[in-house]
């Protein structure tokens, strides 16, 4: 057989992926000469990751959206391509911060790998699991990906040589204890690490990210949801390290703006749909009960059963509790019958829009319940029992709500003066409309939305005194 003409040889070890955001997306694969070699192919082919396509990106937004049935699987090689983008642009900068810094193909790699299992530990309704189940074993999907790389995908981490750029330098060798600490949110007490790790941190938990940078034009995308163009290309090339961390140049800011503004309309218009907020509601009543039937343990101590808890066998499980014999599951197995056919529980009697500023000059900001409760005193007495339930948008608990990250800063360059400052990032939210408190009071029927809504103005003007508008 004749052999390929030698530039046909930057072909081998390189598949592409073909990818609705970004076109195409490389990873890598064996060499023809080197058949058993170890590449990301092993990790996107692994169990833990195939895992991923049998659970949704989106938890309740693709009742809403018919299109955006897209699930983890493909947000995780969106991240890992990013990861890749970012990690090329800013590793001269990174360099020039930290000496001690790897060769430029492995952090390209150890970002790639990173992005590609951040989500790796997600369960069922992805943090949906995490808020109604994981809570009670004090866990995050996060720790439970953790887990699975250090544990369950190590080897074939350890084994991996290159990255699409090439090869790493003699001696170097991927570590998965850093790819963990990579995937997690910083905490309180954690092992020390190389100041380059730490910075190569933030573009997994800072305000932009190689995650929420893909998952907003993925999201928008699938919903069908038009937003203004996301300058992800600016955004990159103005970022850079310096001694403070990630920095933007001032000249990127327009960039930043723009990014949060279309993640800032996704939460309002996707996310916080009132109709994906309604099949919360009703999920909330039933998912942490049935998981604790499906599933009674810590994952962490049998992660071998946890790599078939997905959406797929939930769904095959409680659609024959319908005729179990235990009326505890056959109660359980109609209300996910009720919601897999879209039959939404919760309509929404009374809808209003308070913005971030106007509540935080208020008196309070109590819970839902609360105000679930004053909303009840002031409806009339043959009301006060009827089902109700207060949703308020901006107390999500997911990390990632952009609504309260308002008093985070973010680095940026001046080439004026040639100086970092770490500037809030209230300021560059100060120019968006869209931060608001999606302020909502849900009931079975809309036979009393009017006195809903009459006892719902009361309580805010007495509690807040704010002016509101009726939506």
């Amino acid at each position: 057989m004749k052999k390929p003409v030698e530039y046909a040889r930057i072909y081998q070890g390189l598949a592409l992926i073909a990818d609705p955001i970004y076109q195409y997306a490389s990873f890598t694969v064996p060499v023809e000469d080197f058949p058993s070699e170890t590449t990301e192919k092993d990790l996107i082919d692994s169990p833990w990751m195939q895992r991923l396509r049998r659970i949704g990106q989106l938890q309740s937004a693709r009742w809403v959206y018919p299109a955006a049935e897209h699930s983890r699987f493909q947000h995780s090689l969106g991240t890992m391509h990013m990861a890749g983008e970012f990690g090329r642009t800013l590793y001269p900068s990174l360099c020039d911060v930290c000496r001690d810094t790897p060769s430029a193909n492995y952090v390209e790699e150890l970002l790639r790998l990173a992005g590609l299992l951040h989500d790796v530990g997600h369960g069922p309704y992805g943090h949906f699991f995490d808020d109604h189940f994981l809570d009670q074993y004090d866990l995050t999907h996060e720790v439970i990906g953790q887990h699975i790389v250090t544990r369950k995908l190590g080897r074939i981490i350890r084994r991996i040589q290159r990255s699409p750029s090439g090869s790493f330098e003699k001696g170097e060798y991927l570590n998965p204890r850093q790819i963990a600490f990579l995937i997690r949110m910083p905490g309180k007490r954690e092992e020390a690490q190389p100041r380059w790790l730490q910075l190569l941190r933030q573009l997994f938990s800072g305000i932009y990210t190689v995650d929420n940078l893909d998952y907003v034009q993925r999201d928008a995308y699938m919903t069908g949801f038009s937003l203004d163009l996301v300058d992800m290309t600016r955004l990159r090339f103005y970022s850079f390290f310096t001694k403070e961390g990630l920095t933007l140049h001032q000249a990127g800011i327009s960039a930043l703006s723009r990014f949060l503004n279309a993640r800032l309309n996704l939460y309002t218009n996707v996310y916080f749909h009132r109709t994906t907020r309604a099949l919360d509601l009703h999920l909330q009543e039933i998912f942490r009960e049935s998981l604790n039937i499906l599933f009674p343990a810590d994952p962490v101590k049998r992660l071998d059963d946890y790599l078939f808890c997905d959406e797929w066998h939930l769904f095959h499980e409680v659609r024959n509790w319908r005729r179990d014999s235990d009326a505890r599951k056959r109660r359980l197995g109609r209300e996910w019958e009720k919601l897999y056919n879209r039959q939404v529980k919760w309509k929404m009697s009374f809808s209003t829009e308070i913005s971030i500023d106007q509540l935080q000059r208020g008196t309070h900001f109590s819970t839902a319940g609360d105000y679930e409760r004053q909303i009840r005193r002031d409806l009339p007495d043959s009301l006060k029992k009827i089902a109700l339930r207060v949703d308020l948008a901006t107390q999500d608990p997911r990390p990632i709500n952009p609504m309260a990250q308002t008093e985070k800063r973010v680095n940026i360059f001046n080439p004026a003066t040639g100086t970092t400052s770490p500037e809030p990032l209230h300021d560059i939210y100060r120019f968006i409309p869209a931060r608001v408190v999606h302020f909502r009071v849900f009931s079975l029927d809309h036979h009393h939305d009017e006195a809903i809504s009459q006892a719902a103005e009361k309580t805010l003007n007495d509690r807040e005194g704010i002016i509101k508008t009726n939506i």
